[in-house]
Formats: structure tokens, C-alpha cells, sequence
């Protein structure tokens, strides 16, 4: 017998500590257990995070844990990270241990045996054999090493991915595989069956039913499936032996949890490789402004790829100014030149994609005689016309409301609908081409995996022959035959009130025209704008990643932005928002205080967040905290969260570290 700690399996802030209690000594680190606790008539679920302690109590007053759940138990690293990711992004305990788990009682019927995989015989390129070489050796050796694979579209990083994972597994070792849409996880998951067999890959995700998904975290952590391929929470993947992490497409937006724990993929990643002394794969044709800067200083070792395979070539790349097509009386989304191309591909049997970053029919309701705006009661945010439910849709929180029959100001019966969404694009191209099968690709038609993956299959089989969608396009889908991009609208993301914005359209635009010409032949990406001036618009058009880095850089240094920083939300959430207020202009000051406060600290003052949805009000400030300073705030608002529970205030405080969107 021995004495153990373990984290209680409760939402409570009072029980966010250590429980001792006497176990088998064959309990290790990670073991599931039943344990009393408190007066409660049912054991509740904990999980072991310490052996053979020492206890500070009376061992007369420590009781013993009731049972022991091997086939459900993590091990040590996945603790070790747990415990980690406490520290780092101020989440509890137990938030951070049940990312690895998953829930369910009933394990599905096991399938038959799946099909073996194939060698396709593939002869890489010089630069993909270079990359794999590089990646395969610290693989082969056990040795941790961070690469930042940055390749032009097309130039084949998939297959480096493959070569790392195979060496994984002549090793004896497992492999993850990370991507930024679960939309991606089915196509994705077969390229690696079909090379690896069916047998050896799982996939977890969101998506899955309770039962499919506790069926695949078994095969996992039985060690049935060596691979595991899935969105961002499959970094907690209950695998052992691991010998790379790979992260596609490793600058979208996606790998940033934003619900709690809030953590950043790949940080826990990093982590997570560290641990078992693999190597880290990051892989993008247009890395984040953070991610690069890190390679320059050795951070990550970087590997460049700037030829496509295949015999394909990049796209011709273009602007089109649409103030010349308002003024010329052309009021279409589509420019005269753009549907000229689309004739012309229509007419070569090529494939079309037609990307803009906005879904519904009309982003915005208003009143031409009052100014009158449409928004949603509840959060405050333009409503935006969504023809396909004939309603007026929230984006932040999904509410849908009634279209009005006339403004409800002032009365008037001529309110407008303005701008334009996927579904009026779509509609659109469907007018003027009538006998061309059309379908869209975003939010709204990709909702359950299975729709996704009919219009992906539709489009990839040539069954379609235009595809209209939202950014879930430029996320690493590999189609064949396209030949013409129209990006609609490109000063769509440069109007968001958030530091990455430039960053964030330069990668749109890149990556959506990557979708073109991955078949030999020319193609063609045609970017409507309203602002052709545009720095970021023209670096994208020239395909120029090293002259956007460095003016982003700059610009970056002297805001004092990531990564010369990072940026920390507090926020403090009460049902009276003067109570909310109150606590957080008071925490501000006590930070603002501190005489350890890190020389070059910006705290912002307090805001009412005005877009919650669920009755409770939520006022957040700002930090911008100098490189190596986050641990110092952490602590801080540790002590204070404690504070505010011990004390039973009727408000709660939350963290969030270089969140996306600062409310």
C-alpha cells in the first residue's frame, strides 16, 4: 500500500489542489480512480498525479481510493503536461487532465479488419528529400527538434509528413497528425489509411458520436492505432511513444483554443514532443509572423520547399480594381473580368473556385432614411441576411430573427439589404450560368463532417464545376483541375479590428490562390479590391512573403505586438456589471502597482464586453506583457482567482493568452 495525490473529477474552483488518499502500489501516475470525497454517497472520478507521497496528515484520517480503472488511465507525460498546461494558461487541474480522456460507457462493435496499406512508389524532389532527411534523422535518433517546413503550395509537404511518419513507425513509435478544420479529418485520415492501413489509423474529433469516440481513443491508447490524424484537440491524443507531431497549415487561426482550457496548440505540441523526445513538424506556405520569427532565431530549424511538384507551376496572379467597375456601372459582386475567365475556364473544362470570407446572402440590414442598423439584441453585432433560412442571422451567437417588414425606427418600408455573403455570390453565378452545376463550401453547408465531405468528393471528382466558399477553402484541400481563383472581395479581413488582420488576409489570399494550378498548365487567381493600393493586397499578388514578413515585423516592433510580446486578457464576469467593473478596475490597479511589474508593461484600462450572450456581464482589460513576463502575471492571477473563491464573490475571473479578438 502507498499514499498518492490525485485531482478530484469536479468543476469547482474550492477543489483545484491535490487529494491524498492510500492506494495499491500498483496505482501509478495516470490511473483513473473511484475515491470518496466529502459527504458525497457516490466514489467520484479522480486521477493519479503523485506517488509514493509523504503525508502532512495523520494517516488514520487519509482514506483509501474504492477502485481502479486501468483501461481508462493516462500515463505520466500526459500528466506532466496536464500539471504544465495549469501553469501556463491558469486553467484547473482537472480541465487540463480531461483533455486527454474522453467520455462514454459503451465501446462500439469492433468493424472487420480494414484494407493493408500501399507504397506508392513516389520519387521525391530534391527539396523534399532534403526536408524528410533532415526530419527522418532526428526521428531515427530519439532526438527532439522543432522544424518549420515552410513550402510553397503544391510543393509536396504532405508526403514529407508521410516519410516522417513511416520512419515513426519502423521505429516503434506513433505519430499525430494535426489539422486546422475537422472538415479536413476524413480526406486527410484516408491518405494516410490508404498508405498505412485502415488498422492503424484513428481520427478524434468533435463530430464523433459519444460511443465512435471512445471507441477510437481505446484503439489508441491500446496501442492498436499508431496514428492518430484530427483537429487540435488530438495534440491530447492518449499516445505513447511519440515520435513526431506534425502541425498542417500550422498559421490558422483554428489552433488557438478559444474556450477553456485556452490553450495554444502548438505550445502543448511543442510539449508534448519535448517529452518523448520527437520531432515537431510545422508545416505552412505562409507561417505566422510568431512562427517565422522564431525560426530566424533558431527556435525552430527551418526548411523551405519553394518549387511545386507534379510539373505544376504557380498561378498568375492579378488585381482588379472595383472602383473602376462601380464607376462603370457595374453593381455585380463578379467583376466584367472575372466572369470573362470564368467563361473561358468553363469553357477549357477547368474547375473554378470563387472565394469570399463573409457567408449568408447580405452582411448588413439598414435603413436608408435613419441610419436605422439591424443587430442582434443579445450581442450588440450587425445581423446578417441569410436568404437560405429567410431570416437575420447572428454570427457570434447563431440567434435568428424575424426580416422586418419595415424599419422599426422610423417606420419606413424601404429598408435595404447591403453587401454580399457566399449565398448572394452563389446565387449569382447560378443566374448567369445556369447549366453549370454550382455548389458552396462554408460555415452553413459544412455543419456535420458527412456534408463537408460530399461537397469536397462532389468537387474533387469533377461533379462540380464551380465551388463557392468562405475560408475553409485555403485550408490544405488538394483539388486537381482548377484553373481559375476569384477571390471577391479582398479588403474583407482588413477592416477587423484586431492586430493580425494583415497577416491574416496576406495567408487568405495566398492560400486560397493555392487551390489553382496544381495540375501542369497555366491558371489564373484574380483578386477583386477596392483598395488595389494596398500593401498587403500587392504583397500577396506578387506571391512575396519575405517583403510582407519584414514590413509586418516593423510595424509588429513598434506597436509592441507578438512576438516582440504577449498579449493577456483578464476578464471578470458577474451577473451586475458594476460588480464586474468594479473587481476588474481593482485587479488593473493592483497589477499597475506591482513593484515587480516588468519594465515596458502596457495594461489598458477596463471594458464592458458588450456581445454576451447568456445574461452575466463581462468587463476584460488588456496586458501587453514583454517576452519572459507571462509567468509573473500568471502567478498573479492565480492568487487572485483563489482570493475570489475563498471569499464566495459573486464573480469569476478568466485568462487568456494572445487571445484572437481582444473581448
Amino acid at each position: 500500500m502507498q499514499y498518492i495525490n490525485v485531482v478530484i473529477d469536479n468543476k469547482s474552483n474550492n477543489t483545484d489542489t491535490f487529494y491524498t488518499y492510500a492506494a495499491p502500489d500498483e496505482v501509478g501516475i495516470g490511473a483513473k480512480v473511484s475515491v470518496p470525497f466529502a459527504r458525497r454517497k457516490q466514489p467520484v472520478d479522480a486521477y493519479c498525479v503523485e506517488t509514493g507521497v509523504m503525508p502532512s496528515i495523520a494517516a488514520s484520517r487519509i482514506k483509501e481510493i474504492e477502485s481502479y480503472e486501468a483501461e481508462r488511465s493516462l500515463n505520466d507525460e500526459m500528466i506532466r503536461t496536464a500539471v504544465w498546461m495549469r501553469k501556463r494558461y491558469g486553467t484547473k487541474y482537472i480541465d487540463a487532465v480531461k483533455m486527454f480522456t474522453t467520455g462514454g460507457k459503451r465501446e462500439p462493435k469492433k468493424k472487420s479488419a480494414g484494407r493493408p496499406g500501399t507504397d506508392p512508389g513516389l520519387v521525391l524532389s530534391g527539396e523534399q528529400q532534403a526536408a524528410a532527411d533532415s526530419i527522418c534523422e532526428a526521428v531515427e535518433s530519439r532526438r527532439f527538434e522543432a522544424f518549420l517546413l515552410k513550402g510553397v503550395t503544391n510543393s509536396g509537404k504532405t508526403e514529407v509528413y508521410m516519410r516522417a511518419v513511416e520512419k515513426a513507425l519502423e521505429m516503434g513509435r506513433t505519430a499525430i497528425i494535426l489539422l486546422p478544420e475537422i472538415a479536413l479529418s476524413d480526406q486527410v485520415r484516408k491518405r494516410f489509411a490508404d498508405r498505412f492501413g485502415d488498422d492503424t489509423v484513428a481520427t478524434l474529433h468533435s463530430k464523433l458520436t459519444t460511443s465512435a469516440k471512445l471507441g477510437e481513443w481505446l484503439r489508441i491508447r491500446r496501442g492498436e492505432a499508431r496514428i492518430v490524424v484530427g483537429p487540435r484537440t488530438s495534440v491530447f491524443a492518449p499516445i505513447d511513444n511519440i515520435g513526431v507531431i506534425v502541425i498542417d497549415e500550422e498559421h490558422e487561426a483554428t489552433f488557438k483554443s478559444d474556450h477553456n482550457p485556452k490553450y495554444e496548440t502548438v505550445d502543448v505540441a511543442y510539449k508534448r514532443a519535448a517529452e518523448h523526445g520527437a520531432a515537431l513538424v510545422l508545416g505552412s506556405a505562409t507561417p505566422s509572423i510568431v512562427t517565422y520569427n522564431r525560426a530566424e532565431k533558431g527556435v525552430y530549424k527551418l526548411l523551405e520547399m519553394n518549387q511545386r511538384i507534379g510539373g505544376s507551376v504557380m498561378p498568375e496572379l492579378s488585381i482588379v480594381d472595383m472602383r473602376k467597375e462601380v464607376s462603370s456601372g457595374n453593381t455585380s459582386v463578379l467583376s466584367r473580368e472575372l466572369a470573362a475567365e470564368i467563361d473561358g475556364a468553363l469553357r477549357r473544362k477547368e474547375q473554378i473556385i470563387l472565394f469570399l470570407n463573409r457567408r449568408g446572402f447580405s452582411t448588413q440590414i439598414l435603413c436608408p432614411d435613419c441610419g436605422f442598423r439591424m443587430t442582434c439584441d443579445d450581442c450588440g453585432i450587425s445581423l446578417t441576411y441569410h436568404k437560405s433560412v429567410n431570416a437575420a442571422v447572428c454570427h457570434y451567437c447563431g440567434r435568428k430573427y424575424p426580416l422586418p417588414e419595415k424599419c422599426p425606427d422610423c417606420g419606413s418600408r424601404f429598408v435595404r439589404y447591403v453587401g454580399a455573403g457566399t449565398e448572394k455570390v452563389e446565387e449569382t453565378v447560378k443566374q448567369l450560368w445556369p447549366d453549370v452545376k454550382t455548389a458552396r463550401f462554408d460555415l452553413d453547408t459544412a455543419a456535420a463532417s458527412d456534408d463537408a465531405g460530399k461537397v469536397i468528393d462532389s468537387f474533387q471528382k469533377g461533379k462540380t464545376d464551380i465551388l463557392v466558399g468562405t475560408q475553409i477553402l485555403a485550408k490544405g484541400l488538394d483539388f486537381r483541375n482548377v484553373g481559375l481563383v476569384g477571390v471577391i472581395n479582398a479588403d474583407v479581413g482588413l477592416n477587423i479590428p484586431d492586430y493580425r488582420s494583415s497577416e491574416r488576409t496576406f495567408q487568405l489570399i495566398t492560400q486560397v490562390a493555392g487551390r489553382a494550378g496544381r495540375a501542369s498548365g497555366s491558371s489564373r487567381v484574380l483578386i477583386q479590391t477596392f483598395d488595389p493600393e494596398s500593401d498587403v493586397i500587392r504583397e500577396a499578388a506578387a506571391a512575396d512573403y519575405d517583403s510582407f514578413y519584414g514590413s509586418e515585423l516593423l510595424h509588429r516592433n513598434i506597436m509592441n505586438y507578438p512576438p516582440y510580446s504577449d498579449i493577456i486578457s483578464i476578464g471578470f464576469v458577474s451577473e451586475d456589471p458594476d460588480e464586474a467593473m468594479g473587481y476588474a478596475k481593482a485587479f488593473r490597479d493592483r497589477l499597475a502597482g506591482l513593484r515587480s511589474a516588468p519594465e515596458g508593461a502596457v495594461i489598458l484600462r477596463p471594458r464592458l464586453d458588450e456581445r454576451r450572450t447568456d445574461g452575466m456581464s463581462r468587463a476584460a482589460f488588456l496586458i501587453k506583457a514583454p517576452l519572459g513576463s507571462r509567468g509573473g502575471y500568471m502567478n498573479e492571477y492565480m492568487e487572485y482567482r483563489d482570493r475570489l473563491t475563498e471569499s464566495k464573490a459573486d464573480c469569476f475571473i478568466e485568462i487568456d493568452v494572445n487571445p484572437y479578438g481582444f473581448t
